[in-house]
């Protein structure tokens, strides 16, 4: 059995990631994953009930967690202790502003000193009593430290130094949890698509029930200004809808009877009724948001690499604070000297700005590529993407849209292009085939007018043909090319060349996609030679890989990946299903195909491509800011700890280091689900 819960109160990711590995080992729990950017823990166990067992092994990593179903939520109570902890810090402030002052004069040391601790304890309450109570568990992390460093002030006469580094630290964490909340609820605003409620229209009245009772074939009222609970089609009325939440298409698209609407989209004009065609759990929005939620499965190599180095990292800087304090003590005989050194560089070090930022920076690229209309599946496809050398593309459905189209018309003698397509459109006004719609849409377009003939056939393999008072008409296959040739009595009269239609975005993708520096762009297709050379010399595509089956394409991308290192792949439809499961990432086209969608990393949620050359800007930006914040947390704290060694730092420095770099880094995170590409 599945369970979904929400850990309330967990500002750690240290924490979460020793939660997470803690319940992996734990017997009787299985498909573990936890979101820090979220909150929400999955869990699949064979019991009913997981919560108190999970609250034990939360309780014994870190204490003030709250273990929730995740329809529960306490944020009125979390906002009461949040708004006591705000007026107690700024009293804690206004003490030690008045303490700062009064120690620069003589006669005010015991007031000096009252007001100090004062601001001490109403500033670091908090901490303070958590610091112990992790001594006391033998767990040494940021409050711990703060802890000690704090008593040591305070032992060592520095009251006015213990109180800066309270508030420092208390404002810190502020600011620090005010960024993370506000950044996890920008996350959570991006899957917030989806209705909860559904208005049937029933026997000329309506009424509202949960969108999830909602049954297929239902007729639902669609009000003005509200979203589209369900997938359906318009049986009544006529409307505009926007769809940026689910594809980033930011252009209005004007819908009526028979249009297809996808839940989620918003309705911007009139009231209309739709008859729902799929399941609510199977709606286009419920697709999107399970594939949102779920991407913190699939992590980047630099979140597991995080998560391996603060297991290293807390025990050696540790020790660096031991050897700092006890070596030169040994030498100097000055311990309140060198104990103060190791203090600031333990504080310094604490690493919560890398273990915070990176995966929050991993989940804010995910949810900016998601408002572009591209949804990823985990921080590793990010960096795949980012990375990547070598993209291949499937033809047909892909590059092209299904569609036939007149490209050129050719008269032979005496007979004009307008009377080649006027006989072939009248000679195929009987047949389904899809290069007979294609004349006879150009002939509807170019207002070419029809006549009715007698005698229509279909010739087997060939084409058709028809009689015109008693003059015999043929239109067939053209050998070695796209097209047909229109016969009369026998002679050939013209040729009509047909070609796929390429997506109107398809060019200008490729050609962004190329000043992206992909050095390779390749297109696979199961289509004749000839064909898929004249849509890659449309495209600009410089590989061409044609006439192969599902195993071929297979076969290909190995090559490619062997060659390039990696490869991702773009396609649709149930053929594709097998190369989008062995590329290094493969791309589905739109939310149609459910095997598609199983076996891809990444879906393009609009049937277009243009998402894809901004989601490759996405990921590099997040790979710059992962990167960036290892990098600058990394500089930050050695300085502070070089400088500490040397006695230049003082204790409110180190605070700095530890929740000031910490709030930038996540700032820097966050500012990748507004980034315009």
């Amino acid at each position: 059995m599945k369970h979904e819960l929400i850990l309330d109160g967990l500002n750690c990711a240290h924490c979460a990631a020793k939660i997470e590995e803690k319940l992996k080992h734990t017997p009787g729990y299985d498909a573990v994953q936890f979101s820090f950017a979220t909150k929400a823990l999955s869990v699949t166990a064979e019991k009913d009930d997981v919560i108190s067992e999970v609250q034990a092994i939360v309780d014994s990593i870190e204490d003030g967690v709250t273990v929730l179903n995740a329809e529960d939520s306490e944020e009125e109570e979390e906002e009461t202790v949040g708004k006591v902890k705000l007026i107690l810090l700024i009293a804690g402030a206004a003490m030690f502003a008045a303490a700062f002052v009064m120690h620069f004069f003589d006669g005010f040391e015991l007031l000096c000193t009252v007001l100090s601790v004062a601001a001490v304890l109403a500033s670091g309450y908090d901490v303070i009593l958590e610091g112990v109570r992790h001594a006391v568990k033998l767990r040494i992390d940021e409050t711990t430290l703060m802890t000690v460093a704090v008593a040591a002030a305070m032992a060592l006469g520095d009251f006015v130094e213990a109180a800066a580094v309270t508030v420092l630290f208390g404002v810190g964490e502020l600011l620090e949890d005010k960024a993370v909340e506000k950044s996890r609820r920008d996350i959570r605003r991006l899957a917030d698509i989806r209705p909860d409620t559904a208005t049937i229209f029933d026997n000329g009245a309506t009424r509202e029930v949960p969108a999830q009772e909602v049954m297929i074939g239902t007729v639902l009222q669609i009000a003005p200004y509200s979203r589209i609970p369900l997938d359906g089609v318009i049986i009544e009325g006529s409307t505009t809808v926007d769809a940026s939440s689910l594809t980033g298409e930011s252009e209005p698209v004007d819908v009526g009877v028979g249009s297809e609407l996808l839940s989620g989209m918003l309705n911007r004009d009139r009231a209309v009724r739709m008859r729902t065609t799929i399941a609510y759990a199977d709606s286009a929005a419920t697709r999107i948001v399970k594939l949102v939620e779920e991407s913190t499965k699939n992590k980047g190599s630099h979140e597991k690499l995080i998560s391996r180095f603060a297991r290293i990292y807390t025990p050696a800087v540790i020790l660096l604070g031991v050897l700092i304090a006890v070596i030169p003590s040994l030498i100097t005989g000055d311990w309140a000297l060198w104990l103060k050194r190791a203090l600031v560089c333990l504080v310094a070090s604490c690493p919560c700005s890398i273990v915070i930022s990176v995966p929050l920076a991993y989940f804010a690229g995910i949810g900016a590529a998601s408002k572009v209309g591209m949804l990823i599946k985990g921080g590793k496809y990010v960096e795949l993407l980012a990375d990547t050398k070598c993209i291949c593309f499937d033809k047909t459905g892909t590059l092209t849209d299904h569609q036939i189209s007149v490209s050129e018309i050719k008269a032979f003698g005496d007979h004009s292009e307008e009377e080649i397509i006027a006989l072939a459109a009248s000679a195929e006004a009987h047949s389904a085939h899809p290069i007979a719609a294609a004349i006879r849409d150009y002939a509807k377009e170019h207002r070419i007018s029809c006549k009715e003939l007698s005698d229509y056939a279909e010739i087997p393999a060939f084409g058709v043909s028809a009689q015109d008072n008693g003059r015999i008409i043929t239109c067939g296959k053209t050998r070695g090319n796209d097209g047909v040739t229109v016969t009369l009595d026998g002679n050939a009269i013209g040729c009509i060349t047909v070609r796929e239609r390429l997506r109107p975005e398809a060019v200008e993708v490729l050609k962004e996609l190329g000043r992206l520096d992909i050095p390779h762009l390749a297109m696979l297709s199961g289509d004749r030679h000839a064909a898929c050379e004249r849509v890659a010399s449309d495209l600009g595509v410089g590989q061409v890989y044609s006439e192969l089956l599902p195993e071929g394409k297979v076969e290909c991308v190995e090559r490619l990946i062997k060659e390039y290192g990696s490869c991702c792949f773009v396609g649709d439809g149930i053929n594709d299903a097998p190369v989008l499961s062995r590329s290094s990432c493969g791309i589905a086209m739109g939310l149609g195909s459910d095997a598609a969608i199983e076996s891809a990393d990444m879906v393009l949620a609009g049937e277009n491509l243009t998402a894809l050359p901004k989601a490759v800007r996405l990921c590099r930006a997040a790979i710059r800011t992962v990167k960036g914040n290892i990098a600058f947390s990394l500089f930050v704290k050695a300085l502070v700890i070089t400088l500490a060694a040397c006695g230049i730092a003082p204790l409110w420095s180190a605070v700095v280091a530890d929740t000031g770099v910490c709030l930038l880094c996540v700032l820097n995170s966050v500012r990748l689900i507004r980034k315009r590409i």
